[in-house]
């Protein structure tokens, strides 16, 4: 994180944009720096750095272990919950859209540490449809929106969260080799959208695209059974899922 100039936004509070870029900062540093590490990675002075921290611990943003390090504190987990609620009041439209256009179950999920979580979905009418669980926690490496969304990733990222989550085989479908699924990325990130070919539950089908620039890492999809996500429907909804994405994306900024 560079420093923040004050100046450089109108009317913009330094201290309150410093004290969110040092929450950021930990974020993707995983959660937990010392007070030194957070100086280096912001360029402020180590004063400023130790008066913005205690002021976060003060509030429950920040807690201290005995290490001395710091973490980010429980008391984000309520802001968290209250996000990723009104993501899910914000997809519900475009989700509900798709639906309407392609008549399967349509869903948005996020990747959240090392596994995706299920953060919306508007079912499909039929009355043999694909129901996932809002709320439900996958691995990413045998589902569609995990592979649209770590498709943008560095293969060394992909390889490192494969090694801590394991390839599990849910299927005969499911891929379970870093070799396999990298090849997969890749090929997602040249077409734009990635496929679920019975990996996670044989018999259903799943396309989904991430969402361009969103705060989170994001992707949207559409599932059903086999018989009836056939390839021109598959075809038809890749541009509608990829429209979906950007106006969802537009909404979140």
């Amino acid at each position: 994180m560079a420093e923040t100039n004050s100046k450089g936004r109108t009317g913009g509070v330094q201290s309150i944009e410093r004290a969110f870029g040092l929450l950021e900062t930990m974020a993707d540093a995983g959660g937990m720096m010392g007070l030194s590490q957070l100086a280096a990675a912001s360029g402020l002075p180590l004063p400023t750095i130790h008066r913005l921290v205690r002021t976060l611990v003060d509030l429950g943003y920040l807690r201290q272990e005995p290490s001395r390090q710091y973490v980010l504190g429980p008391k984000l987990i309520r802001l968290g919950e209250s996000s990723s609620h009104m993501l899910s009041v914000f997809a519900r439209p475009h989700l509900a859209r798709l639906v309407d256009e392609l008549g399967e179950s349509a869903n948005m999920a996020m990747l959240d540490g090392d596994q995706i979580v299920y953060l919306a979905q508007v079912p499909s009418r039929h009355s043999m449809r694909m129901f996932t669980e809002v709320g439900r926690r996958v691995l990413p490496h045998c589902t569609a929106v995990g592979k649209a969304i770590l498709a943008g990733f560095p293969d060394a990222e992909v390889r490192e969260l494969l090694r801590r989550t394991g390839m599990p085989q849910h299927t005969e479908n499911t891929i379970t080799t870093p070799d396999a699924f990298t090849a997969q990325l890749h090929e997602a990130d040249e077409q734009g959208y990635a496929m679920d070919e019975g990996e996670q539950e044989l018999g259903v089908r799943c396309v989904a695209v991430a969402v361009p620039d969103a705060p989170s890492h994001l992707a949207i999809s559409i599932s059903g059974p086999a018989g009836r996500m056939t390839e021109p429907l598959v075809e038809q909804a890749i541009p509608l899922l990829t429209q979906a994405a950007k106006s969802l994306s537009e909404d979140l900024h």
